[in-house]
């Protein structure tokens, strides 16, 4: 089972609607999309569904639903949905476990804790002695609710995410411990740290530092089962916000000493998570910078404030109308989420000119209207395979999808909206990321694993620029956070003891 959300609660509510347009997966429909060759479903589910068979287990699927990161889900669905998982779990009957994947971050209206509370209908159902087991996003936001209703709980241990498959097989090998009759401890500690997104890559710096000792820690001791360093998602604005740290042993003690340990670290290192962004116009002059000379190497700028992999709508300007005015010429922007634009340029077809209209609707959020001469260069009909990091191996449907020419700048335009993490967002539409001098992704951090051999991280630029998924924290209202609370709250404070 499952339901997969990560919610950013400055976006709007989301519904049914969204969850059916991406992934919904109810019964022997799971079983079938696993053993494709390509699925759409998250991996995590596809790897223990996949585990469960080759160990010749009797899978009972119930229900998955997952989306894009949004804004909280409207109460009303969400009631709705937990009523109707739990149905479906009742209907299978007796069962011998249950895995579950969720994020972590999900909140609903009136539910900050979503996961939480799904998790506690699903131990309601089977009872305190059947195995329940769960993964979850490195960016969730852990409850205690969470982990008193799971028998173990699995985080992601990259970011870029490229290791959901590992963690869906790590889940299944523990839940077949639990079916042998273990028996294990849990542990946890929040720290009031919520580090800006941009600080939380697992290759190099203060979360990977956090993540290496976690890995020496597990594999020096036999007791520990798992120990998951969860940095959170500060967007979803909750009390339960805070880094945090689970650990699973064979024992409490060992489990107590794991958390504590591990935590005293990355609050010790608490400095290092703070953001570093490249101001707009000094990132817009160094792209006209290596536009005008081809003895520099390329740029690729990332957007990081307007993310949809956090929420944001993917359809803010700012950026490419700085390079538009500038003359930048050899630039790629992927991608801008705007449905009816995209529509437009099918109508109009390929090499017509037309006065695009961005955001039609008006302003939303930091989403301006704004016309802007453009000549349409290729069309897609947006369905394709991911071939690199987070998307890699997964089937995609971004619908119809436009490439734009504007004042010199090609522009990928989408109408389902998804992050630009994959070069196949650009090479799906003709363009080639390798051969531009620029290239601007809408992308938190997961870019970093779909673009790493054309763009070392020497030549990546992480803009400051208005959006929904801003690394700098003071330019949002915060209503519910746990203050005080670091870098928010320089006078923060935390001791292991």
């Amino acid at each position: 089972m499952g339901a997969m959300l990560e919610s950013n609660a400055f976006a709007d509510p989301i519904g049914e609607a969204e969850f059916r347009a991406s992934c919904w997966l109810e019964g022997k429909a799971m079983l079938a999309e696993a053993a494709k060759a390509t699925p759409a479903m998250p991996r995590e589910m596809v790897a223990f569904i996949r585990m469960a068979v080759r160990a010749d287990w009797d899978p009972a699927p119930g229900m998955l639903v997952a989306t894009n990161p949004a804004g909280p889900i409207e109460q009303t669905f969400f009631e709705t949905l937990r009523s109707t998982m739990i149905e479906r779990l009742r209907a299978l009957g007796p069962v011998d476990g249950v895995y579950f994947a969720a994020h972590g971050a999900m909140t609903a209206i009136k539910e900050d804790d979503a996961d939480g509370a799904l998790l506690a209908a699903v131990r309601s159902v089977v009872g305190p002695d059947i195995p329940v087991v769960a993964t979850l996003d490195l960016h969730a936001n852990l409850s205690e609710a969470m982990v008193n209703a799971t028998d173990l709980l699995i985080g992601y241990r990259t970011n870029p995410h490229v290791d959901m498959a590992e963690r869906g097989a790590e889940a299944a090998r523990g839940m077949a411990r639990l079916l042998a009759g273990e028996r294990f401890a849990k542990a946890f500690v929040r720290l009031p740290l919520a580090p800006p997104t941009v600080t939380l890559l697992t290759a190099t710096g203060p979360y990977a530092d956090v993540m290496t000792m976690a890995a020496k820690m597990t594999d020096a001791n036999p007791a520990i089962v798992n120990i998951s360093p969860l940095a959170g998602f500060v967007y979803s604005d909750t009390q339960k916000n805070g880094f945090a740290v689970l650990a699973t042993a064979t024992d409490p003690t060992t489990a107590r000493g794991a958390a504590g340990r591990l935590a005293a670290q990355a609050w010790g290192d608490r400095q290092r998570f703070k953001a570093t962004l490249t101001p707009l116009e000094a990132a817009i002059a160094e792209a006209k910078a290596v536009s005008d000379d081809p003895g520099k190497p390329p740029l690729l700028l990332a957007d990081v404030a307007d993310n949809p992999g956090g929420g944001a709508s993917g359809s803010t300007l700012f950026l490419l109308d700085g390079l538009r005015r500038a003359g930048v010429r050899g630039c790629l922007v992927g991608m801008l989420h705007d449905p009816k634009l995209a529509t437009e340029a099918h109508e109009r077809g390929q090499g017509a000119r037309f006065d695009a209209v961005f955001n039609r609707g008006g302003h939303y959020h930091f989403s301006r209207r704004d016309n802007m001469d453009a000549t349409v260069m290729t069309l897609t009909d947006g369905n394709v395979v991911g071939t690199r990091g987070i998307f890699a191996g997964r089937a995609l449907a971004l619908g119809p999808c436009a490439a734009l020419n504007v004042g010199g700048v090609a522009v990928v335009v989408v109408s389902n909206r998804v992050q630009c993490a994959d070069p196949v967002f650009f090479t799906m539409l003709g363009l080639d990321p390798a051969a531009a001098r620029v290239v601007v992704v809408k992308s938190r951090g997961h870019f970093r694993a779909g673009f790493d051999q054309i763009f070392p991280p020497e030549r990546i630029r992480e803009v400051d620029a208005p959006g929904l998924t801003s690394p700098i924290l003071k330019n949002f209202r915060f209503r519910n956070l746990p203050r005080p609370i670091f870098p928010l709250d320089e006078d923060a404070v935390w001791s292991a003891s």
